[in-house]
């Protein structure tokens, strides 16, 4: 079975095991990785970059790496081939628990308990919760859900259709070290700047596919572009500026302003500011929808993208084969004239 049809049935069918099934509740492959990491972290840490890079180089280039070994190890057999990558699949996309940590943020949001609302906000993103009020929490809730569903699902889906299982266990290492250590911290300043450069290239292709995606999916595709246009380079990180500024043009409301991350407080522009709308709680319900309606999308433009330029390379062959068919008779002919 050629790679292209692999990388099909394997992303679809772990997609579709993330959606039935959400993350493993033990054993998360991406938990045991975190894990190592912050092992490697102590015994490298100097306030220096280069002692980043090389926690970097160690950790997502042993990832990748290794996916690279097992991935020629079943390479024999279509079976397993399929089966390695819906399980890698499953196990770096966080589609599922993404939306359902949104889903009870707002339903304690809807039910007026906000206590358990800031409880649970840090499951979902690193900002301090004690201070927000309601409408803050939730837009907290729909920035996250934006910004997640291009780094826990579109840009690993991206990484797949180019790299295959190396591909997205590389991307999920790197997503994972940058939210370690790719942060502003007096800690991390340095020795996290690798990780978070890194993170911004590997991020780049996903984060426009999604920004894109929204745009079709959101319902009000003129409002999503203009946002994007107005307002994303405004945001201070190039990935997450064109998914939330999309996001936020799509649903109609207004993102980013103040927030306060670890203690640090951050006056970010607001996104669609011109005709958006501060976010209510029910809004939350609906980005978690057009998340789900982005992923579905991607997998099928990852998928059309990877047997698309399979089919361009065979052909691209078969006319190259013909070529020198067609040459090799007038070619000896000369030469026995």
């Amino acid at each position: 079975m050629r790679a292209d049809r692999i990388f099909a049935y394997g992303a679809t069918a772990g997609l579709i095991g993330d959606l039935l099934l959400g993350d493993p509740r033990r054993g998360h492959p991406v938990a045991a990785f975190g894990r190592a990491a912050a092992d490697v972290e102590r015994r490298l840490w100097r306030d220096h970059r280069g002692r980043g890079a090389l926690h970097t180089l160690v950790c997502a280039g042993g990832v990748a790496g290794g996916a690279a070994l097992i991935t020629r190890a079943v390479r024999r057999s279509p079976a397993a081939s399929v089966a390695l990558t819906a399980a890698v699949t499953w196990s770096v996309v966080g589609g599922t628990s993404l939306g359902r940590e949104a889903r009870a943020i707002g339903g304690a949001l809807a039910a007026g308990d906000i206590e358990v609302a800031r409880e649970r906000l840090p499951h979902l993103c690193g900002r301090d919760p004690h201070s927000l009020d309601g409408p803050q929490i939730a837009r907290a809730v729909v920035e996250s859900v934006a910004e997640n569903t291009s780094d826990a699902v579109v840009g690993a889906l991206v990484w797949g259709a180019l790299a295959g299982v190396p591909g997205l266990a590389g991307f999920r290492a790197v997503n994972t070290l940058d939210a370690m250590v790719g942060h502003r911290s007096p800690r991390h300043l340095r020795y996290g700047w690798a990780s978070a450069r890194l993170d911004d290239l590997a991020g780049w292709p996903g984060a426009r596919l999604t920004a894109l995606l929204a745009v079709a999916a959101g319902g009000r595709p003129r409002g999503a572009v203009r946002a994007w246009r107005a307002d994303a380079a405004k945001h201070p990180s190039p990935n997450a500026g064109p998914v939330e500024a999309s996001f936020a043009g799509a649903l109609g409301v207004r993102l980013g302003g103040t927030l306060a991350y670890g203690g640090r407080v951050e006056h970010r522009p607001v996104l669609n500011g011109e005709t958006g709308r501060a976010v209510e709680t029910a809004d939350i319900e609906r980005a978690v929808r057009l998340s789900r309606r982005v992923s579905a999308l991607a997998l099928g433009v990852c998928v059309a993208g990877r047997l698309g330029a399979a089919l361009a390379a065979r052909r691209l062959a078969g006319r190259r084969t013909t070529g020198t068919n067609m040459a090799g008779p007038r070619t000896a002919g000369r030469r026995d004239a």
